[in-house]
């Protein structure tokens, strides 16, 4: 394009602004161009919400209550980054007197539940468009953990315990964020998996079992979302902070997966200036989180003295500014939105989060087909949960503050990580919109009163509730405060008893025999209720899938009680903290219980449906060019109702020598209307095949058979097994 006048005497004074030129030339350029107090500006970052325990002030410029700011560079045209804790939605400080009141998608962990990639990137577009809307271009988001305990408060915003699908469906939702020219971040690197003691504990982990397990997820993740930006997390990781890890940030992250994006701290995982700057992290995160301003003076400093070389904080600045051009923080920038509501359409986005939450929703028991509920149901008792009112939601920096506030105001803790906050999408006054039943609603805190409503109606449904959140994990698998107990009572006075969950993970339930109907609901999000009457009638037909086994005890666990759970304060801590991560290695989740041959409670990838299907046609063949297996089956609706079904694909290899007997290696969710049959194809990745070799940084692939079995879940009788035979084969560190 031919540039005239004073646009092209700007152009050639900052070529950096020439859009059609890579990012990464224009970060080059932009560094030469920047003084060394620029540079410090760009990896320093503030907290943007008042921190009175330290007496900090929040920079004016940033947004009111909100997670980080790093100023811009006008001359330059280098625009601030305004950053948001936005897990499942745009996200405010626990203190702010005016929050942002935004849409919520159901947990990340419900996503995942869904078994459906587009819908991921769907959700992860609108609460993108949110982050735009209200004036964010960065978003702390894309949680992709491994569950390897149930119990880990924050399980609630990852996507589950199997590398790939997890991957997957993060990926997908860091796409669909950046689709809106800002920035998201994957986190926690690495090995966040509990957080007791998350500041300190130090994971133990081999080589060969984190690549094929959690990093393998972030692998998946990162090739999947291209993210802007990781974040470093609070633990250690064989004995070094995960923020100035020199193994996960220089070795792992830049040099062998060769992340172009910066490594940003997570709000106080920052412990010093030149280990974290010569180690890999690129930017300190939320000030005064940590115990000092290392990325600010002392790095000056630093870089000054050579103690950081001046190439090193050139990298660092061209990596933050890299992601800037690449996701359009440039082109497309942000502005001070001028309303509460930032002009959002909120119906519109009411509808894209109540269909990931109605996909979410997995049918664990269905005894004599309670459910849908009959036109001939009279009454129905509700009981508990709050469920008169609306639905629950996570707790910590993912909370999403609700449109009109918290239907139950004043639960819980009164400071971080809470209070405990409900979405006002009421089941009771949705399932009341769907049905002539008489609905009667009792809170449940009178257990036998609950049980003399439940004896006098037709059904009854129980709302069974856990809140989890950042900063503590669950004591045990059980619903708190005495819920087993009241359900139990509730069956006993009447049979025909659903449960619906809302949880942050796996729970236990001692009264599943005398229960007629299981739902587990996760956090269901904004519009949670409509998505659970509607399943609850039938109007939609579930079909989620577990993204986590739900184990029958905690002694099914590696690790029956959580390691790490120290409360000494002394200096010692650091050393008293420890947890051993290679006790299972690669192996988490399902992958543990066939190891162990430990029989779940409900094992990964399960989920029922109100109609049948019919896996089968599987057939299974080496791949062109050695890039894994191609695999296809059929799905048949033999019921009389329209669904979806979840083919899965896992693999396993003849000879032995994995981890576990078998790997998912890939899925399809299709769309299957009664009587009418659907065709999958999927792709095994090669990587799904093979043993990392930590000497070589390769994925070996033995020669010889490898079993490629259909099935509706990880515990599931094989609905088809085929054997595809492979040639010996070695592959890079990144699967090519």
């Amino acid at each position: 394009m031919m540039l005239t006048g004073a646009a092209h005497a700007a152009d050639a004074n900052q070529p950096w602004l020439d859009a059609a030129q890579s990012p990464d030339a224009r970060a080059e350029q932009l560094v030469k161009a920047m003084t060394l107090d620029e540079k410090i500006q760009t990896v320093f970052a503030y907290f943007s919400t008042e921190f009175a325990p330290k007496k900090f002030e929040a920079p004016k410029e940033g947004r009111p209550d909100s997670a980080g700011y790093v100023p811009g560079i006008a001359r330059l045209g280098l625009p601030p980054q305004w950053q948001t804790d936005a897990g499942v939605g745009v996200a405010t400080q626990a203190v702010s007197k005016k929050p942002y009141e935004r849409t919520s998608l159901p947990a990340g962990l419900a996503t995942a539940a869904t078994w459906n990639p587009k819908l991921a990137f769907a959700g992860g577009a609108m609460i993108g468009s949110e982050a735009r809307s209200t004036g964010f271009n960065v978003q702390l988001a894309g949680g992709v953990n491994l569950m390897r305990d149930p119990r880990n408060g924050r399980n609630f915003e990852y996507g589950g315990e199997d590398p790939l699908l997890a991957g997957v469906i993060v990926g997908e939702q860091i796409r669909g964020m950046q689709s809106n020219h800002i920035i998201s971040t994957v986190k926690h690197y690495a090995f966040n998996d509990q957080e007791t003691n998350r500041n300190h504990v130090n994971v133990h982990i081999d080589d060969k079992a984190g690549r094929m397990s959690d990093l393998l997820a972030f692998q998946f993740a990162i090739e999947r979302g291209q993210p802007g930006s990781v974040m470093c997390a609070y633990n250690r990781v064989n004995g070094d902070y995960a923020c100035e890890n020199d193994y996960l940030l220089n070795q792992v992250l830049k040099q062998d997966w060769k992340y172009p994006g910066y490594v940003m701290s997570d709000w106080g995982a920052t412990h010093s200036t030149i280990p974290a700057a010569n180690r890999g992290l690129d930017q300190q995160s939320g000030h005064p989180f940590d115990k000092s301003d290392y990325f600010n003076g002392a790095l000056k400093e630093a870089v000054t003295n050579r103690h950081v070389p001046m190439a090193r904080l050139d990298d660092m600045v061209k990596r933050i500014t890299r992601a800037m051009f690449a996701n359009g923080l440039v082109e497309h920038p942000v502005t001070t939105p001028t309303s509460a509501d930032a002009g959002i359409d909120f119906a519109a986005h009411a509808k894209v989060t109540q269909a990931d939450a109605e996909e979410a929703i997995v049918l664990l028991k269905n005894h004599d087909n309670l459910l849908p509920l009959s036109s001939g149901v009279r009454s129905i008792a509700i009981i508990g949960g709050h469920a008169d009112v609306g639905v629950l939601s996570g707790g910590g920096s993912a909370q999403v503050y609700p449109i009109g506030g918290s239907a139950v105001p004043n639960e819980g803790p009164t400071h971080f990580p809470g209070p405990i906050v409900y979405h006002r999408s009421s089941p009771m006054g949705e399932l009341a919109k769907l049905t002539k039943a008489k609905i009667t609603y009792n809170d449940g805190k009178d257990v036998a009163a609950a049980a003399k409503l439940a004896a006098g109606s037709d059904v009854v449904i129980v709302f069974g509730t856990q809140w989890l959140a950042e900063s503590f994990d669950a004591e045990d698998l059980n619903l708190p405060n005495k819920q087993d107990a009241l359900i139990d009572a509730v069956a006993k006075a009447n049979s025909k008893t659903v449960v619906v969950l809302q949880t942050g993970g796996p729970v236990v339930m001692p009264w599943l025999n005398k229960v007629g109907a299981v739902l587990e609901a996760w956090y269901p999000g904004t519009s949670g209720g409509a998505a659970i009457a509607r399943v609850l009638t039938g109007e939609v037909n579930p079909s989620g899938h577990l993204p986590a086994t739900f184990p029958a005890s905690v002694a099914q666990l590696p690790r029956p009680t959580i390691d790490g759970d120290s409360k000494t304060k002394d200096e010692n801590i650091i050393e008293k903290v420890q947890t051993d991560y290679n006790i299972e290695g690669a192996a988490i989740g399902y992958k543990w219980f066939d190891l162990k041959n430990h029989k779940p409670l409900f094992p990964f990838g399960y989920g029922l449906s109100y109609t049948s299907f019919a896996l089968g046609d599987l057939s299974a063949k080496p791949a062109e060019g050695g890039k894994g297996i191609e695999v296809s089956f059929s799905v048949r609706n033999t019921g009389k109702r329209d669904g979806k079904a979840v083919g899965q694909v896992y693999v396993s290899s003849a000879a032995g020598g994995w981890e576990a007997p078998k790997r998912l290696g890939g899925w399809d969710k299709l769309d299957v209307k009664a009587g009418a049959s659907g065709k999958a194809t999927v792709q095994i990745d090669p990587r799904l095949l093979g043993v990392y070799d930590s000497a070589s940084k390769t994925w070996k692939i033995a020669a010889g058979e490898y079993i490629v079995t259909l099935a509706e879940s990880a515990g599931a009788k094989p609905a088809a097994t085929v054997k595809v035979k492979l040639d010996a084969r070695t592959l890079d560190v990144n699967g090519r």
